[in-house]
């Protein structure tokens, strides 16, 4: 079964939090560094820095999860971030890029 991530990215001020949903979170994280979608969200706010994620073995789980964090205010987001990256560091720092 294929793992699905619900991840949060921000820009560099940390001032904006979108949250999503992916079954391939490195090729994910290199189209919003890349604004491979040029109008979307995190594009238009420049969101391009990792600083959370889950891994799920269910989609569902996923997709349950992203509903419920959206649901939740600033602040427990903040909250969520600053328990595991309490820097905001870019957590895909140092990954490596390379696609087919």
């Amino acid at each position: 079964m294929k793992k699905s991530y619900v991840y949060f990215v921000t820009n560099k001020n940390n001032s904006v939090i979108y949250i999503g949903i992916t079954s391939d979170l490195i090729k994910r994280v290199y189209q919003h560094k890349t604004k491979a979608f040029k109008n979307a969200f995190t594009s238009k706010y420049n969101c391009d820095k990792l600083v959370y994620f889950e891994e799920f073995i269910d989609v569902n789980e996923a997709i349950t999860r992203e509903k419920q964090l959206k649901a939740g205010n600033r602040k427990r987001k903040e909250d969520l971030i600053y328990s595991t990256n309490p820097e905001w560091e870019d957590l895909s720092e140092g990954w490596l890029f390379y696609f087919d």
